[in-house]
């Protein structure tokens, strides 16, 4: 009898449990791929939670968040076997778990309260800007969510035996702690949300299910041909946010350093690092200097021309307002990777970074050296 119960015990530890006492810069990371709601979530012992979204077979984007980015993580893999689409998958590591989530209805969750939006973390630094100061965040339209009937709703979800207060530090600032429970394949992802600990709570379970494969994308650095590190975001999102939005085109154009000093004299200098967009009004054309304060990395080892689906890149604009810095890579087949520097509190411990990673293939025959 006793040995049942131990077993009954044992099957209902969930796979995961993990709390944070600011939901802000979990939302931030997923805000920054939101642009498809089929999600693919993957628990791992080692890297915490990666979230991966795709857009018509060209475009793939990830999201970091860490385990140490938790005041709480309780992972145990081996509780859970891996779903049934892995089964005959020998590359499944299997101390991971994934699962397919819809990402807009862990978003709302998370901010159902109206305290998890979050200015963008380049918003305030110095230097050179090409555009006026006042952009607008993605996170104004959650603006008018506080109020007294949200907090009604919320209240009295969790029994007061759960002790929602031994999850979450105390604090008079006003955000969202969140507690997640997920208890393997088949069941939903459960969530505890509290503005603090002595006020109403609200527990949102969101559907799980079996992930479908993804496109594979590996971005091989040994081919890398161009490699460039923003000082700050901003550098590139402001160029970003001037284009039009309906050009249907954009090209990154690069040389190496020596060859863009060349200037003949019926000749100019080719351009170091110019970007161009093309639409149905027109072309616009960018250049960045050879500036210490605005390329802090430049590698580039050939002459190289890619082309991209415009919307596809636009995608970014998100990840760029919540980052700091920015990596751009680009492989000899014109395979894109744009990594994003996302500064996120470690508990305890002041601030730890995270990432969000985006790699796009390039239009057919654009790709050029």
């Amino acid at each position: 009898m006793s040995q049942s119960q131990g077993n009954e015990a044992e099957e209902s530890k969930p796979v995961l449990t993990a709390s944070v006492n600011d939901v802000r810069y979990i939302v931030a990371l997923l805000r920054g791929i939101n642009f498809s709601n089929r999600a693919s979530v993957t628990l791992s012992a080692d890297l915490g939670i990666i979230v991966t979204v795709e857009e018509a077979r060209t475009l793939l984007a990830t999201s970091y968040i860490y385990s140490d980015h938790f005041d709480e993580w309780n992972y145990s893999a081996e509780i859970s076997g891996p779903a049934s689409s892995q089964l005959s998958d020998p590359h499944v590591d299997p101390s991971t778990i994934t699962f397919e989530i819809p990402l807009n209805t862990l978003i709302e969750c998370l901010n159902i309260y109206g305290t998890a939006g979050m200015s963008a973390a380049g918003s305030n630094s110095s230097h050179r800007k090409w555009r006026r100061e006042g952009d607008r965040s993605d996170d104004e339209r959650y603006g008018e969510r506080r109020d007294g009937r949200q907090q009604a709703r919320g209240a009295g979800n969790v029994p007061a035996s759960n002790c929602i207060d031994q999850y979450f530090g105390g604090g008079s600032d006003k955000g969202t702690r969140a507690r997640l429970s997920y208890a393997g394949s088949g069941h939903p992802l459960t969530l505890w949300l509290a503005e603090d600990s002595s006020g109403p709570t609200t527990t949102c379970e969101i559907v799980t299910f079996d992930p479908e494969p993804f496109i594979e994308l590996p971005f091989d650095g040994d081919r890398t041909v161009l490699k460039i590190i923003f000082k700050s975001s901003s550098w590139l999102r402001d160029a970003l946010s001037e284009l039009d939005p309906s050009c249907d085109k954009i090209t990154f154009i690069s040389n190496p350093v020596a060859e863009a000093r060349k200037a003949h004299r019926e000749m100019p200098a080719k351009p170091l690092f110019r970007i161009i967009a093309t639409g149905t009004f027109g072309t616009t054309e960018m250049d960045y200097p050879n500036d210490r304060e605005v390329l802090e990395t430049f590698e580039c080892f050939r002459p190289m021309r890619a082309s991209y689906n415009f919307a596809q890149i636009a995608r970014t604009l998100r990840a760029l307002q919540s980052s700091t810095k920015t990596s751009l890579r680009i492989d000899d087949e014109g395979l894109l990777s744009l990594q994003f520097l996302v500064p996120v509190p470690k508990p305890r411990a002041g601030l730890s970074d995270s990432f969000i990673e985006f790699r796009c293939l390039a239009l057919d025959d654009e790709v050029a050296s």
